[in-house]
C-alpha cells in the first residue's frame, strides 16, 4: 500500500517576522496542502461574527420596546470598536509572541507584521487569519459586558468604556489564558474556548456596570421585567446557538478531530441546557417558558465552552444539563445582591462561566484533547485531580481583575465632566431610543408629529403627573401595556406603550 505525505507544518522565522516579501518569495507555499486549515479557521470567524448581532437581538428582545434600540445599536458599536481596538494594539497586547507572563507588549502595534507568518497560535493558520478569529471572541466579550448598562446607561460612555474594557481586561486576560507565556497557561489552567476570558470577565463586569450605575428608577414594579418581544429573543438566541458553533469549533485552531468533536460537545450541551433548564422551570411554575428555554441554551452554551475540546460527549451533556440547573437556581441572584442586572449578564455568564471552568476541571480527558495529535490534558476524571484546584484559582484571578478594574474604570467615566453614565429619570421613563436615536421602532412615534415634540410633551407631562399624581387631560402618551386593574397609575400611563 502507497503511503501518504503529511504536508509538513511551517515553521515560524524571526527573521521573516511577516511571512517574507510576498514580491520575492511565495508566501503561501509553505501551507501547500494545509490551506483547508486556514479556510476552516476563516468560516468559523465568520460564524463567531453571528454572535454579535444575535446578542443585540436577545438583549433588545429583553428590554421594554423604548429602550429596545440601545441595545441593538451597540451590537454593530461594539464590533467596529473593537475591530479599531484589536488592529490598533489589541491583538498585540493579547497575542504577541515576546510578552512576559502578564501582558503582551507592541511588537505587533498596527497589525506590524502580521500576515503570512505562522499564528502563536497554531503553526498551520497564518498570522492574519488567527488575528482575525481572535478578534471575534474579543467583540463577543464586550457585546455581553455592555448589557449591563440595560435601559438606563448612555450609549457613548458604554462606548468609552467598551474600548477601555477590552485593553484591560480582556487583552491581559486573554494573554493568561492563551498564551504560551501567559502565567496561567503555564500554571496549566484549561480553558479551550473562553470560559475565563469571554465569560467569566464579562459576566463580572456586567455585574460592576449594574453596580456602579444603581437600579432603574422604577425597579420593583412588575411590568419592569417584562421583555417587549420574545419572538426577538427566540431569534437571537438561536443566531447565538448557530455562530457558537464556530465559537467552540474553530477553537482547536486546526480542522481536527478534536474541532469535531468540539463542535458536536457545542449542541449537545446546549440541547441538555434547554433540558435543565425547562425541567427547573416546570418544577418550580408549572408552566413552560420561551424565555427560559432561551436562557437553557445561553447557560448550556457557556459551561461548555471552555472544556467542548477536553470532554467526552456525555460528559459534554452532563455539563450542559448541570450548569443550566445551577444557573438557574440563581435566580434570585439580583436581590442577594442588591444590584439591577436585568439582562442577567452576571448570572448567564459569570456564574455559567465559573461553573464550566470548575467542570472542565472534573471532566477533562487527554482522550478527547489528544484528538487534535498534540494535546494532553487530563482532569480529575483521568485521576488528575488537582486540575480542580487550578481551576479554581483561574476563576478567582479572572473574576477578581476584571471585576476590580471594570468597577474603577466605571467610576471613572461617572464622574468625568459632560460623560455622566446614566440618564436622567426623565429620559429613562420615556426610554433610551426616544431620547438618543432618530429611528423608529414598530410604529412607536406613530402618534406623534415630530421627535422634539415627543420629548418636549413626554418630559412636560411626566414632571406635571409627578406634582399632581394624575395624567394630564387630553395627553397624546400611548397608556401603558403592562399595568391592568381599577385604576392605572399616573406613573405607568407616563411611560408610553412599552
Amino acid at each position: 500500500m502507497a503511503s501518504v505525505a503529511v504536508p509538513v507544518a511551517p515553521e515560524f522565522n524571526s527573521s521573516m517576522a511577516n511571512g517574507g516579501n510576498p514580491q520575492v518569495i511565495d508566501v503561501n507555499l509553505p501551507y501547500t496542502g494545509l490551506e483547508y486549515h486556514y479556510v476552516y479557521q476563516v468560516i468559523m470567524g465568520c460564524l463567531v461574527f453571528v454572535i454579535v448581532p444575535g446578542i443585540g437581538l436577545l438583549y433588545g428582545g429583553m428590554t421594554r420596546r423604548k429602550s429596545a434600540l440601545a441595545m441593538v445599536f451597540q451590537s454593530l458599536t461594539v464590533m467596529a470598536v473593537c475591530s479599531f481596538q484589536w488592529a490598533f494594539w489589541g491583538f498585540s497586547l493579547a497575542f504577541s509572541r515576546t510578552g512576559g507572563p502578564f501582558i503582551g507588549d507592541l511588537k505587533n502595534f498596527g497589525m506590524i507584521n502580521v500576515m503570512a507568518a505562522p499564528s502563536w497560535g497554531s503553526a498551520v493558520i497564518p498570522d492574519i487569519v488567527f488575528a482575525f478569529y481572535e478578534l471575534m471572541f474579543c467583540a463577543c466579550a464586550t457585546m455581553i459586558v455592555v448589557g449591563g448598562s440595560f435601559e438606563r446607561g448612555r450609549v457613548l460612555p458604554s462606548i468609552i468604556f467598551g474600548f477601555c474594557w477590552a485593553t484591560l481586561c480582556y487583552c491581559p486576560i486573554s494573554y493568561w489564558t492563551w498564551n504560551a507565556n501567559g502565567w496561567l497557561f503555564t500554571f496549566g489552567a484549561l480553558d479551550f474556548a473562553g470560559g475565563g476570558p469571554v465569560h467569566i470577565s464579562s459576566g463580572t463586569a456586567g455585574l460592576a456596570y449594574a453596580l456602579v450605575l444603581g437600579k432603574r428608577s422604577r425597579y420593583g414594579e412588575k411590568h419592569v421585567y417584562k421583555p417587549h418581544n420574545v419572538t426577538i429573543v427566540f431569534l437571537g438566541t438561536t443566531l447565538i446557538w448557530f455562530g457558537w458553533f464556530g465559537f467552540n469549533g474553530g477553537s482547536a485552531l486546526n480542522a481536527s478531530i478534536r474541532a469535531m468533536m468540539a463542535i458536536w460537545n457545542t449542541n449537545l450541551a446546549a440541547s441538555t441546557g434547554v433540558a435543565g433548564w425547562v425541567l427547573m422551570d416546570y418544577i418550580k411554575h408549572r408552566k413552560f417558558s420561551v424565555i427560559g428555554a432561551c436562557e437553557g441554551v445561553i447557560a448550556g452554551l457557556v459551561g461548555i465552552t471552555p472544556a467542548a475540546g477536553y470532554v467526552s460527549v456525555w460528559c459534554g451533556a452532563a455539563i450542559g444539563f448541570i450548569t443550566a440547573i445551577v444557573v438557574n437556581l440563581f435566580e434570585p441572584v439580583n436581590e442577594w445582591l442588591h444590584i439591577d442586572d436585568g439582562l442577567e449578564v452576571f448570572k448567564l455568564h459569570g456564574i455559567g462561566g465559573m461553573c464550566g471552568a470548575f467542570l472542565t476541571g472534573i471532566f477533562a480527558s487527554a482522550s478527547v484533547s489528544s484528538l487534535d495529535g498534540v494535546t494532553i490534558a487530563q482532569g480529575a476524571i483521568d485521576g488528575h485531580g488537582v486540575q480542580v484546584a487550578k481551576q479554581l484559582a483561574e476563576i478567582a484571578a479572572i473574576a477578581g481583575w476584571s471585576f476590580t478594574l471594570s468597577v474603577i474604570m466605571l467610576t471613572i467615566l461617572k464622574y468625568i465632566p459632560g460623560l455622566h453614565l446614566r440618564v436622567t429619570d426623565e429620559v429613562e421613563i420615556i426610554g433610551l431610543d426616544l431620547d438618543q436615536f432618530s429611528d423608529e421602532l414598530i410604529g412607536e412615534w406613530s402618534l406623534f408629529q415630530d421627535e422634539a415634540s415627543v420629548r418636549r410633551s413626554s418630559i412636560a407631562q411626566i414632571n406635571a403627573q409627578i406634582t399632581q399624581g394624575v395624567a394630564p387631560a387630553g395627553s397624546s402618551t400611548p397608556q401603558s401595556e403592562s399595568v391592568t386593574g381599577e385604576k392605572e397609575t399616573a406613573k405607568a400611563s407616563a411611560e408610553g406603550q412599552q
